[in-house]
């Protein structure tokens, strides 16, 4: 992993670029210590979105074929729940905000 202070974007640019295209990996760019962006290279972006991308078409589709609609507290407790049955309990916190 590589990680390099923002003005490197404007004084070292070719270098993060060449870290970008030639190992495939992204670097993260910190401010004051703290992370701050990432940059990657187009492939690594497309693979990160094109399956969302296409997720997100579906639903597109599926809304407009139905009626139903649902709140975003509902879709965000189906997300988690989700979650939750691949990760494992959620931390208490959540578990104590939830209904």
């Amino acid at each position: 992993m590589t990680i390099r202070p923002v003005s490197d974007l404007r004084n070292k640019f070719p270098e993060i670029e060449e870290v970008v295209l030639n190992t495939g990996e992204p670097v993260f760019l910190t401010k004051n210590g703290y992370g701050s962006m990432v940059v990657m290279s187009l492939e690594q972006y497309s693979a990160l979105t094109d399956g969302l991308e296409y997720r997100l078409d579906e639903a597109d589709r599926a809304a407009s074929l139905s009626d139903t609609r649902y709140s975003g507290e509902e879709v965000f407790g189906r997300v988690r729940k989700c979650i939750y049955r691949h990760n494992g309990s959620p931390p208490d916190s959540i578990q104590q905000t939830e209904s």
